[in-house]
């Protein structure tokens, strides 16, 4: 199921209902997300970048040809823009190196137009590679266990009163 609603329009916690804006991430790699009266900005970390989206909240507007610093704890990297996706991207081995970690990740983004600016601040959450793997197996194998070791006990139950009942019919 989709949500369905007018262009700019957010829910509770700012998040976007409508449709696809035209921009695309297509790999599941760690998410960030923040937003503040004027500005919105999704990131997403990758293997050779963090790849940045800004629009305008209310509009959807994008964001285009802005300046945007990147701050990981001191490390403040400058954003190149691309003009052929529409986002930002930075690549710097050292900020990457350092997101690439897992665990959580403070970031503050300064952007600039030509009119205005901002400060946006975001936390990236990287999971660690065994929490990342997919345990939606692991549950049920404890399920089935669970439930074979019941079904032995249910049949060692069954037998023995069936052994007593037919051992009590005997001395009778």
């Amino acid at each position: 199921m989709s949500a369905v609603a007018a262009p700019g329009a957010h829910g509770p916690d700012g998040e976007h209902l409508d449709g696809a804006s035209g921009h695309t991430h297509r790999d599941a790699g760690p998410r960030v997300e923040t937003f503040t009266e004027s500005f919105e900005l999704v990131g997403r970390l990758q293997a050779d970048e963090l790849s940045i989206l800004i629009d305008r909240y209310e509009t959807n507007e994008p964001v285009l040809n802005a300046k945007l610093e990147v701050d990981l704890n001191g490390l403040k990297v400058l954003a190149k823009f691309h003009s052929d996706h529409g986002d930002y991207a930075v690549n710097d081995e050292r900020m990457l190196k350092a997101l690439a970690a897992p665990g959580k990740h403070s970031l503050l983004f300064t952007l600039s137009t030509a009119n205005e600016s901002d400060l946006l601040e975001a936390t990236l959450k990287v999971a660690s590679e065994v929490d990342a793997d997919d345990h939606s197996h692991f549950p049920w194998a404890w399920s089935a266990v669970g439930l074979f070791a019941v079904a032995v006990l249910l049949y060692a139950i069954i037998r023995f009163r069936r052994r007593k009942k037919s051992t009590g019919n005997n001395h009778a």
